[in-house]
């Protein structure tokens, strides 16, 4: 390899290492690679300013700004007592349906938003059980990480795999004649709640007399301002329909997006003090900018990486592989990347290997079951530790911060491992019947 190429993988390397560690803020970090590499000359400021996908960007805004109102519209809170009905106080079944209602709302929803949302309201409930804090907690983490790749508004992954593959967001619920990303994980992540609840969470036993019916034997949640809420739904769920035809539109994602969360923003402000409502100063004020400068520093990180040349390299290394035995090829990029992106931060990960299976496509390898296995096990493998993904740091600090203890990474491997575990198996299976071998006839 030429030096330059060198350069850029030692900063790219560098810069992972530093982000992975937090030995210095992980968006400082990326953004010092990205420096680096433009005064290094590995890139221009003009080629890292391009290389950035700005419609990814203008989803993720776009669709955390309409998710903060609905976070302040007191609907998840509803979901949550309407959880504890439906359970009939049964520990267990709380647990499966409060960690189905954070993996399906996680589809549109950014799983930190969806944890930040659902964790406050169970907190009670689960005090009000006196069931063990922890589990339940990292549950609702484990759940709103899986399901953040259904579809293509819930979480980076998709929206990267939109950019490099072109991918629309139908085509994560039915692909190339196939179901695809939604059905799939749905299934898998369905069958894993059933299993977790067999292997473990039927033994749950709530150990306060707070498991009764009755009136005022629950906390209650009432919608403070139904029409608010019943505003910031249907908007919600226009926005969501419009990505839907985005190719009859003839737009990008990013600018639908942004049009529902502006237009939201224009009826609410309209409406003024008729509604009990967030400000948007308080909305745009809570949005994670450190994530959003962290996601634009990664795609010119990558960028970089690109421009050398090397992951073109890197799938040429692979092609034979791949062009030889897809099924084997598939299994080692499956099982590989589950640990890996269990230590590693997997957005960056993710990317990476998106631009190597898109130049594998272009030396005749099919690349859609790649990117299917690729997506599905980069975010199944996230929920190994806290390393993985941002969503489970936040689990994981609610839990010590409630309990007032510091969770051993034992406790937390008790239950990340068996999940994991149980969800990639289930999911390659899937993979492999429906979209690997198929590919290889």
């Amino acid at each position: 390899m030429e030096p330059l190429t060198w350069l850029a993988l030692a900063i790219f390397a560098v810069a992972i290492v530093v982000v992975i560690t937090g030995w210095i803020d992980s968006t400082a970090a990326a953004l010092l690679g990205v420096a680096a590499m433009i005064w290094l000359g590995v890139m221009s400021e003009e080629d890292a300013f391009k290389i950035v996908d700005w419609n990814v960007m203008a989803i993720l805004i776009s669709i955390w700004t309409i998710a903060g109102y609905f976070g302040k519209s007191g609907v998840p809170e509803w979901l949550s007592v309407q959880a504890l009905k439906l359970s009939g106080g049964h520990p267990g079944f709380l647990v499966v349906i409060l960690s189905m209602l954070a993996g399906f709302v996680s589809m549109v929803v950014d799983n930190v938003v969806v944890i930040l949302m659902f964790a406050p309201v169970a907190i009670p409930i689960v005090r009000h059980l006196g069931m063990p804090m922890t589990p339940v907690i990292l549950m609702i983490g484990f759940s709103a990480n899986f399901m953040g790749s259904a579809m293509l508004l819930g979480d980076l992954p998709p929206q990267m795999m939109h950019s490099v593959s072109g991918a629309e967001f139908m085509d994560f619920i039915w692909h190339q004649g196939k179901p695809s990303s939604f059905p799939i994980l749905t299934a898998t992540f369905l069958m894993t709640l059933g299993i977790m609840y067999w292997l473990a969470f039927r033994k749950f036993r709530a150990t306060t007399a707070g498991t009764a019916t009755g009136p005022g034997s629950m906390p209650d949640a009432k919608i403070p301002d139904p029409l608010f809420a019943a505003i910031v739904l249907v908007m919600f769920t226009a926005t969501v329909v419009a990505m839907a035809f985005r190719e009859q539109l003839g737009v990008k994602l990013g600018f639908i997006a942004m049009t529902g969360a502006l237009l939201l923003v224009l009826i609410l402000e309209v409406m003024g003090d008729r509604l009990r409502k967030p400000s948007f100063e308080d909305v745009i004020q809570e949005l994670d900018w450190r994530a959003v400068f962290f996601y634009i520093a990664l795609f010119a990180l990558v960028g970089g990486l690109e421009k050398t040349g090397i992951l073109e390299k890197l799938a040429h290394a692979m092609q034979p592989l791949f062009k030889e035995n897809l099924a084997l090829g598939a299994t080692l990029l499956f099982w590989a990347t589950i640990p890996i992106v269990g230590i590693v931060e997997h957005d960056a990960y993710i990317l990476t290997f998106l631009y190597t299976i898109r130049d594998l496509g272009q030396q005749g390898v099919d690349p859609w079951p790649l990117w299917w296995m690729l997506l599905w096990s980069g975010t199944l493998g996230s929920n190994l530790t806290i390393a993985g993904a941002p969503a489970l740091y936040v689990a994981n600090n609610i839990c010590e911060r409630e309990e007032s203890r510091k969770i051993p990474l034992r406790e937390f491997l008790r239950w990340s491992v068996i999940f994991t575990l149980i969800s990639s198996v289930i999911c390659y299976v899937f993979g492999m019947l429906i979209w690997v071998l198929p590919a290889m006839r």
